[in-house]
């Protein structure tokens, strides 16, 4: 009964996970044209290497804030839904060096 009373408190309190697979075909379409297939910048557009430090130690919030806004040259992508994003912040986290 105890096993499956904190079993049950666990579910309830974990997150929701992020699907990094759907973003990684998000980001595929939306971002690797200036940010690369690999997620590592283009040096032409002097775009963000995404699995630099300085990227990495952003708050999900900040990524998140910056992909919906946009900053800089990078549009803003408000079409995508609170779970796209979710998961592209999940892919970016995935590509830390």
């Amino acid at each position: 009964m105890a096993a499956a009373l904190l079993a049950g408190t666990c579910l309830l309190s974990a997150p929701a996970n992020a699907d990094t697979a759907a973003g990684e075909a998000t980001f595929k379409a939306k971002c690797a044209g200036c940010h690369g297939a690999d997620g590592k910048g283009k040096e032409a557009m002097k775009t963000q290497d995404m699995s630099s430090a300085e990227v990495q130690k952003m708050s999900d919030a900040d990524l998140s804030g910056i992909i919906t806004a946009g900053k800089g040259k990078m549009p803003a992508y408000k079409t995508l839904t609170p779970d796209q994003v979710k998961d592209l912040v999940s892919y970016i986290r995935s590509l830390k060096k």
